[in-house]
């Protein structure tokens, strides 16, 4: 408990230092384009696609500045046809969400039930921008336990859980990474220490141990977000999915991305991917162009919301 009241704390010390932060503090390019341009280019894009994956450095102050942006500006174009899906929240919590965006639970009692990321305060704006305007978030995860218990027994094993438990990840058998991602994918096993707890105690529970395989719990991972926004798109006809995800869910079109297109191969996309750069703001953008549609860089000078 005194780990939640530290962060409710924090938070407008957080929302006080992102009123500082402006224009001056990132570059966005259009790879379409090939030039630099405004957010505003992001949100008249997403007028024909469907969602719009934002894949972030958990920890940029800048990125959290523009998420709550783009969210506020894509209502503003759109009004009640945008939603919002996080791979912050995992599937099982979604009634937990529903209540706190319908006023009936307190905030206190959202962020314990809902196992909120110890660096909550980073996606809250987007939490409650969503509640004061009525729209829709998806918490898209797949639990860290059902990602696990992949990893150490293989996919078949999730068959052999209760079916209420089944409705929490995207159904089996699920795509699993393969080619160039496979070949990122195998070549960071650190990236475990991305998991839903960004203090990085839950990293143990993704892998580390001998046997254990990384690429059928993060496909897992991957698989579950696309089919929470594939699901979400089936129910919600005519809806525009605002993603936000780690940046190595949805670089290059891979992972959840990827997996999207599966599930729902008639729905169009649109990839930021975002990250800082020491060279900033002279950027060499075709060192970044293969990422994603847009590219947003942020001035590493800004501090970090925590450390990783």
């Amino acid at each position: 408990m005194k780990k939640i009241a530290l962060v409710l704390l924090l938070c407008p010390l957080i929302l006080s230092a992102q009123d500082k932060l402006s224009e001056a503090n990132y570059r966005v390019y259009s790879v379409k384009l090939a030039k630099e341009v405004t957010l505003n280019e992001i949100v008249n894009d997403m007028a024909d696609h469907d969602v719009l994956f934002y894949g972030e450095e958990h920890n940029d102050s800048v990125t959290h500045y523009l998420e709550k942006m783009i969210f506020q500006l894509l209502y503003a174009k759109y009004g009640n046809s945008v939603a919002l899906s996080m791979e912050m929240f995992e599937r099982d919590v979604q009634p937990v969400m529903n209540e706190y965006l319908k006023g009936f639970i307190r905030e206190k009692h959202f962020i314990k039930d809902a196992r909120a990321w110890s660096n909550y305060r980073d996606y809250k704006p987007m939490v409650e921008l969503a509640k004061e305007k009525g729209l829709d978030v998806v918490c898209a995860n797949s639990p860290v336990r059902y990602n696990n218990l992949a990893g150490r027994k293989g996919e078949e094993e999730l068959l052999k859980l209760p079916e209420e438990s089944q409705a929490n990840f995207a159904p089996v058998p699920y795509d699993t990474a393969s080619g160039d991602y496979y070949e990122k994918l195998t070549g960071i096993p650190q990236h475990a220490s991305a998991a839903p707890d960004t203090a990085k105690k839950a990293a143990p529970a993704m892998g580390g141990m001998p046997g254990f395989d990384m690429v059928l719990s993060q496909s897992l991972w991957d698989a579950t977000m696309a089919y929470s926004i594939s699901e979400y798109l089936k129910h919600h006809k005519g809806q525009k999915v605002m993603q936000v995800n780690g940046r190595f869910h949805s670089d290059e079109g891979f992972a959840a991305a990827a997996q999207l297109k599966h599930y729902r191969p008639k729905a169009k996309q649109l990839i930021i991917s975002s990250g800082s750069d020491e060279s900033f703001p002279n950027i060499k953008w075709d060192d970044y162009k293969k990422d994603g549609d847009y590219i947003i860089m942020t001035d590493p000078k800004v501090p970090k919301t925590y450390k990783d």
